[in-house]
């Protein structure tokens, strides 16, 4: 069967396909001998089974999807597919028995659609018993899932035959699965004469299903074949062939001992989730089904839906946790984004609990481990440090009293519960963009009073962090956070932010930039050598008044907006007063529609005049990286480490970035596994076909000297005390309001209820 697709983009599948089979040594060189180390039944290495292929980004099913786990995945690479037959019993690769979910089908044959009763209850839609192969070959592969990119729904991926699916791409295993048999045999198809016939063309390694009575009719024409027989349980359901339920089946291995090799069951069966989504302890059921000689899989693994929070929506720590814990090792997991559990298997596997890595990158904590727990609280500090952490950050913020503290904005607003406590205080201040309650409007005591409110940047995804945690933990004063990280034995430096200090300086009479030096001299940072600390700001003046006063200080410049590249003249006005910079993801590769299009010569060119490039900001949910990351960070890190050569990441998630730099696979040179190369970009990226790549946006500004140049830093206007009266004792006037800022009057109020009832909302 041909592709419908351009003559293009044949060309390009048949090159996937002589590169999937050149590449299968340089694979294999993945493996290493830890079967020892594996608690599956056999000892061997867990498999991975990609469901439909790489059907997290490609349609389910299409060549497409099957090709590229090929490319990036295990050596050990099974294929799954879901048979369906046609009318003229051909049997097709397809999810669901249905056909219009994952196809256009319903577009071009609209009056064919139909109902029927399946295990009993009514159901509608297209189904391939109504169709022959050659109609089917009209129809064209679609996403089935809203949340996954369907750009490539317009590339015309056919239908395959399982016969194609293994001759066409000859995997390293073809895993068959079957359901609905009772509905097939009452159109007079025989699912059992197919998978018999279909074993006899081409090599079949496992043949799963959820009805007892198929697989107990297949065993014995089975029996002595290398051929492995599955039974699938399917949740809390009903069995159609028994009426038993999945959950009493699940009681009696012995019994499924004897026409199947093992089981294949929905990974909550294994580690139970509670209703608020957080693990519960793990059930006996791997070693139950090992001590009854029976395999076990795990399916429903997917980097893009929700899954247990005590993962911090880390995919890879999630695997890790099925096939490498001190208790048992399931046999194989079903992937839609087989990648990860190729990662998690061969290289993140048994790295053990020292949490020290080299050097490169060096992780940056983005306010902690803001995604654990609020941001710049004791507990997402000390969960960075725990996690491996090398630089502890603190974004400091004044207070009225003077007294420097670590939040991430100066908008109270943001981060904690300030507009519930102190809706009294907002004002508008159109220098700090607008409407807030800021922090020098309180004094330190009213801080500690309020509690911290974790940052959810996906909340419109329903992607939630923590929330059993999401107010939990205290600030801290500068003090606290220095003689922390001070303590902090495996923690190498600080990084103290500084944003809005002119404006402290001239408009609140707080002088944050005298306020960090005393601090770090009290904390004792200016006479050791032992703690590193960087000094990051995006305003040049405040690090040329830092410089000027010879600190012994790495200074970090940060450039906010997103850039293609720099002069070097402006590169070298920057290494007067920095040693480093801070650039955003998008400078360093361009992005259109999600889809990465391009990569900027900016780290490398930087590097070349000694300045370090820390790049932000890392996040482990799937939303915050681009589709040709395949929802999965490691891949993202991988890209900006090994394919830019950034010298650090900052991340709200330092745990998964230190993790990455451990991982076993970065030593092995020409033997790297291709899952660990780093992917492609634009036309050259892995997910690049012919018609669907988006095209390059417009090319980001050029940073130039005038985005760099600005006034003297100023001086620190003395403001009147807190009962009007002058440092000498005299009565002073009435400050001046701010430009802009509005006194807390009436017209405050609806805004300040509005805000309030906002807050109390989420």
């Amino acid at each position: 069967m041909l592709l419908k697709a351009a003559s293009t983009t044949g060309v390009l599948l048949l090159c996937l396909v002589v590169f999937a089979t050149a590449d299968a040594s340089q694979r294999s060189s993945a493996k290493h001998n830890t079967s020892s180390l594996w608690k599956t039944l056999s000892g061997d290495v867990p498999l991975t089974i990609a469901r439909g292929g790489f059907s997290g980004i490609f349609p389910d099913s299409s060549l497409y999807a099957y090709n590229l786990a090929l490319m990036i995945g295990s050596p050990n690479m099974i294929l799954w597919c879901d048979v369906q037959l046609t009318r003229d019993g051909a049997g097709i690769c397809f999810p669901e028995l249905t056909l219009d979910n994952g196809s256009d089908i319903w577009s071009l044959f609209d009056k064919r659609k139909k109902s029927y009763l399946v295990n009993g209850a009514s159901r509608s839609g297209w189904f391939s018993v109504d169709f022959t192969l050659d109609t089917l070959t009209k129809i064209s592969l679609t996403q089935g899932i809203f949340s996954r990119p369907n750009i490539f729904d317009q590339s015309l991926f056919q239908v395959v035959t399982v016969e194609e699916v293994a001759r066409q791409l000859k995997p390293p295993g073809l895993w068959l699965n079957i359901q609905h048999d009772a509905f097939f045999s009452e159109h007079n198809l025989s699912m059992s004469r197919f998978v018999i016939s279909a074993s006899r063309s081409v090599v079949v390694n496992y043949i799963s299903s959820p009805e007892v009575n198929f697989l107990r009719n297949i065993v014995p024409r089975f029996k002595g074949s290398p051929t492995k027989l599955i039974f699938r349980f399917l949740g809390q359901g009903i069995e159609p062939s028994t009426n038993q339920s999945y959950g009493s089946l699940l009681n009696n291995l012995t019994y499924i001992k004897t026409f199947a090799s093992g089981i294949l069951v929905p990974k909550t069966f294994i580690w139970p989730l509670d209703r608020d989504l957080y693990l519960e302890p793990h059930t006996s059921l791997v070693l139950d089904a090992h001590r009854e000689g029976l395999e076990i899989f795990a399916s429903d693994f997917s980097n893009d839906v929700p899954f247990a929070y005590d993962y911090n929506y880390d995919p890879v720590a999630e695997y890790l946790n099925f096939i490498d814990n001190d208790n048992f090792s399931v046999d194989g997991v079903l992937s839609d984004f087989p990648i990860t559990p190729s990662e998690a298997i061969d290289c993140f596997s048994h790295m053990g609990n020292n949490l020290s890595g080299p050097a490169n990158p060096l992780v940056i904590s983005h306010e902690g481990a803001s995604g654990v727990y609020p941001g710049c609280t004791d507990l997402a500090y000390k969960q960075a440090i725990l996690d491996g952490v090398d630089v502890l950050d603190c974004p400091v913020q004044m207070t009225k009293d003077g007294t420097p503290f670590c939040l991430g904005s100066i908008n109270l607003i943001d981060g904690t519960t300030a507009a519930q406590t102190f809706s009294n205080q907002i004002t508008n201040i159109p220098e700090l963009d607008g409407n807030g309650i800021f922090s020098f409007s309180l004094d330190w005591s009213d801080i500690q009073s309020l509690k911290p409110v974790i940052s959810n940047p996906y909340r419109d995804a329903s992607l939630y962090r923590n929330p059993r945690n999401k107010n939990a933990g205290n600030f801290l004063a500068l003090s606290d956070f220095l003689a922390l990280a001070n303590n902090a034995s495996s923690v190498l430096g600080v990084l103290i932010r500084i944003e809005n200090a002119s404006y402290l300086a001239e408009k609140q009479g707080l002088s944050v930039i005298d306020a960090v030096v005393d601090s770090l001299s009290k904390a004792g940072y200016n006479n050791q050598t032992r703690k590193k600390v960087m000094i990051q700001s995006s305003s040049s003046a405040v690090l040329i008044k830092l410089k000027e006063e010879k600190n012994n200080y790495e200074f970090v410049y940060d450039i906010e907006e997103d850039i293609s590249d720099t002069l070097n003249s402006t590169i070298l006005d920057i290494a007067k007063f920095a040693n480093s910079l801070v650039i955003n993801k998008k400078s360093v590769y361009t992005e259109n529609q999600h889809f990465l299009t391009g990569a900027t010569d900016i780290v490398s060119k930087l590097q070349a005049f000694k300045l370090a490039v820390y790049v932000e900001l890392f996040q482990n949910e799937f939303f915050s990286q681009a589709w040709d990351c395949l929802s999965d960070p490691y891949v993202e890190l991988n890209l900006f480490f090994s394919g830019s050569g950034v010298d650090g990441v900052i991340t709200d998630f330092p745990g998964t970035a230190n993790r990455y730099r451990r991982n076993r696979c970065l030593t092995l040179g020409n033997k790297t596994p291709k899952y660990m190369d780093p992917v492609g970009v634009g036309h050259d990226g892995l997910l690049s076909v012919s018609k669907t790549q988006p095209p390059a946006e417009a090319p980001n500004p050029v940073l130039t000297l005038s985005n760099v140049t600005e006034p003297p830093f100023p001086a620190t206007v003395v403001k009147p005390d807190a009962d009007n009266r002058t440092s000498s004792g005299a009565t002073a006037p009435s400050p001046k309001q701010p430009s802009g800022q509005a006194k807390v009057a009436g017209s405050s109020f609806l805004l300040s209820l509005a805000i309030l009832l906002a807050t109390l909302i989420l």
